[in-house]
């Protein structure tokens, strides 16, 4: 189990990932307080559930509850470096679905409801699912003491 999470914690990438994970983080902690709770102009469970059955994603809210806490909490553990790897797969899955089932028909432009963005935020949880989290970031101090 040690030798796992060294090397789900073990990163040689540096600061850079810093500019990726913190906006990001951000981002999707957004997404997801939107789809739970109804902040920042969001629907809430309920609105965000009935919306998904309505284009086939059943049953609704069990469907926003899962997109929603992989958003806010996965993007908690973007923003922190903590378990950046197995975070970032999880919502590059999220938004391989959210592209599939909602975005795709429209088309690539934001504009029209399209893809660009979440192709985006794909890219770069796929980037940080195969960097790790950096030299600043949780996972690091985790892979130093599991060094020792």
């Amino acid at each position: 189990m040690k030798a796992l999470i060294k090397n789900i914690t073990r990163s040689t990438a540096g600061f850079s990932t810093l500019a990726l994970r913190v906006p990001v983080g951000i981002i999707f902690m957004a997404h997801g307080a939107q789809k739970l709770f109804g902040w920042f102009g969001g629907y809430g469970l309920e609105g965000t559930g009935q919306w998904m059955a309505s284009i086939g994603m059943e049953p609704g809210v069990l469907m926003a509850f899962m997109a929603g806490s992989a958003e806010l909490f996965g993007g908690l553990f973007i923003l922190l470096g903590l378990l950046t790897r197995p975070a970032a797969v999880v919502l590059a899955f999220t938004m391989v679905i959210a592209i599939a089932s909602v975005h795709i028909s429209n088309g690539l432009f934001m504009a029209n409801n399209g893809y660009e963005f979440a192709l985006a935020l794909l890219a770069i949880t796929v980037s940080l699912a195969i960097s790790g989290s950096g030299r600043v970031g949780i996972d690091n101090a985790i892979a130093a003491k599991l060094a020792k």
